[in-house]
């Protein structure tokens, strides 16, 4: 009989399953906590859990996490994380260190359905939505290797678009940012989308306090739509009204990304078109250079015209961040890896 994992089963679930083992449902919270925050997939290490107990969870479950088929080491220590799913599937997380702290990206699905045009996630196509263990376990892997204080802020930027995998990705939220599991605060913990505006209102209105970023690119629905399919479904007029929805609502500012392709959204016109469309949005504005992804058609600026395209804006926008590009010797941009791999 193949035993059940219990990877992604929340604390609720986790007192159900105790209490249908003859057990009192509290003892499903020491359960939990052996599982996330001590990492203990030996229930028979679990001492204030009964014998009978651990016997039968022994017989017919385990707890098991992912393991990385390839890690990817760049020189400025950015490290990339290759993992393969139980059904073969592949998907990517990326530590990005800094001196005080490290972010990971993870993903929330495997490959996209969005098929942005500067995308190597978009080119891969969508295979299909992630677990809340499969999204937690990706977590679990860095604690495994780096300990408890392995990363310090969480990033759903990676693989996917986690407004479109909206259940899963909030039951990971909880286990993450559980005092008994993971234990990460909900501000330390951002979804990024490609804009997907209904969603974006749902999360407005949930009760998870996360952070929110937008993929924005451009400024006008016409350069949107050009990189981005979903601009098609929801404009500039909605997205921007959701956005702002969105920080009045959490009393937050929000990020819009905004990558820089050569030629493309880096004019005097960009800055004026940009500044104007977030006029009245409590938000920042993070200004990253274009990652190359080989045989798509964008180019990379130079540092010296992201760095002028972030001083003019500044002025026009309440706060502007240059972000350096990391981990380009191991094509530590979305997919890159995994499609490679695939090939």
């Amino acid at each position: 009989m193949q035993k059940v994992n219990l990877l992604g089963y929340t604390v609720n679930d986790l007192e159900n399953l105790m209490q249908e083992l003859g057990q009192r449902r509290f003892k499903g919270r020491q359960l939990f906590n052996w599982l996330y925050a001590q990492r203990q997939p030996d229930f028979s290490e679990m001492s204030d859990i009964s014998k009978s107990a651990r016997s039968v969870l022994t017989e017919k479950y385990c707890f098991t996490g992912l393991t990385a088929e390839r890690i990817s080491r760049s020189s400025d220590g950015t490290e990339k994380y290759l993992f393969r799913l139980d059904d073969g599937k592949l998907i990517e997380a990326v530590m990005i260190p800094d001196e005080r702290k490290r972010t990971v990206c993870i993903s929330s699905q495997v490959g996209c359905s969005l098929g942005c045009l500067f995308c190597a996630t978009g080119k891969i196509g969508f295979g299909r939505n992630l677990t809340p263990g499969e999204i937690v376990g990706q977590l679990l892997f860095l604690r495994q290797r780096f300990g408890d204080s392995a990363f310090q802020n969480i990033v759903f930027m990676g693989m996917g678009e986690p407004l479109l995998n909206y259940e899963n990705v909030l039951k990971a939220i909880s286990i993450i940012t559980s005092e008994i599991g993971l234990a990460v605060t909900a501000r330390k913990i951002t979804i990024s989308t490609a804009g997907v505006v209904p969603k974006i209102l749902t999360l407005a209105d949930s009760d998870i306090k996360v952070r929110l970023a937008i993929s924005l690119h451009a400024a006008t629905d016409d350069k949107r739509g050009r990189l981005m399919p979903i601009a098609r479904a929801y404009n500039l007029e909605r997205l921007m009204d959701a956005a702002k929805y969105f920080a009045l609502k959490r009393k937050r500012r929000i990020t819009f990304e905004y990558i820089l392709f050569e030629g493309f959204n880096d004019s005097a016109q960009d800055i004026k078109a940009l500044s104007k469309l977030i006029r009245g949005i409590p938000c920042k504005i993070n200004i990253l250079a274009y990652n190359p992804v080989a045989g798509f058609p964008f180019r990379r600026p130079s540092e010296k015209k992201v760095n002028e395209f972030g001083r003019l804006l500044y002025p026009r926008a309440p706060a502007v961040t240059v972000r350096k590009s990391r981990g380009i010797d191991i094509d530590a941009a979305c997919g890159q890896l995994a499609g490679k791999y695939q090939q």
